[in-house]
């Protein structure tokens, strides 16, 4: 289920609350809608409200902490890479094949991932993209230095690109998100409650509605935007583009 239907059921949720609540102060005898009683009310909705407010501030903090996270990665892999191919060009001009190899792969990886396709992301989790970056580190592997400085060299590169190889796989593993869909399922209900009380509390006209309609929109938007944060490799909200390309235009040179 993708972000925007999630958003689309808590949208739901939450203004559907917020009609029962008014439903329910016609049906609800006069004595129980009292000042008092709906003190009460007021007092128990925000404790709920402070709580969900508690854990909405968290969730977004999370998955703007992944997406971050992804994003930086990402760059510093793009640095890798840049690192590679200075080295590969100091190493001589035996390893020319070997750089246009690299960026072949890396202009076609940095084309996937910006995409935004989830169909051409899952491609690059296949064992036929996997080898291709062992096959790469086997390249490098075999290179014969025909001194110190050359050694040295090769050294250097099989260690960035083991860096390589490993941010790759955090980066892959972080694409799912990490926020539960279970406590996402616990907000919208605590969310849903307060709309209720809301709409017993107040009085049934057209500016009412309209009041409880955009503010249960702004809520779903919270959640649709946390959601998007926690898949940065797929969705509206995209990655960094533009260090990426950047590392595109130097590659080679």
């Amino acid at each position: 289920m993708n972000s925007a239907t999630v958003a689309l059921v808590v949208f739901v949720c939450i203004f559907g609350g917020a009609l029962c609540g008014l439903y329910l102060r016609i049906i609800v005898p006069e004595t129980h809608l009292k000042d008092d009683t709906l003190a009460i009310v007021k007092l128990a909705t925000g404790l709920i409200a402070t709580m969900s407010a508690l854990v909405l501030g968290l969730l977004i903090s999370s998955a703007k902490g992944t997406f971050d996270r992804v994003n930086d990665e990402l760059v510093q892999n793009a640095a890798r890479v840049l690192t590679i191919d200075h080295l590969l060009g100091e190493y001589g001009p035996q390893t020319r094949e070997l750089r246009a190899a690299l960026k072949r792969e890396y202009t076609a990886k940095v084309d996937v991932l910006t995409s935004g396709d989830p169909a051409q992301i899952a491609k690059l989790e296949t064992a036929e993209s996997m080898s291709a970056v062992e096959i790469f580190q086997a390249r490098l592997s075999a290179l014969a230095p025909a001194d110190e400085r050359q050694r040295a060299l090769r050294e250097r590169m099989i260690q960035v690109g083991n860096e390589l190889a490993s941010t790759r796989v955090l980066v892959f593993l972080q694409k799912e998100g990490s926020i539960p869909m279970p406590m996402l399922a616990v907000l919208t209900a605590w969310l849903s409650i307060i709309f209720g009380a809301f709409g017993l509390c107040a009085p049934r006209n057209h500016t009412t509605v309209s009041a409880l309609f955009v503010a249960s929109l702004c809520a779903a938007g919270a959640i649709f935007l946390i959601l998007e944060l926690d898949r940065p490799l797929d969705g509206f909200i995209s990655l960094r583009e533009v260090p990426l390309r950047a590392a595109l235009k130097y590659l080679g040179r």
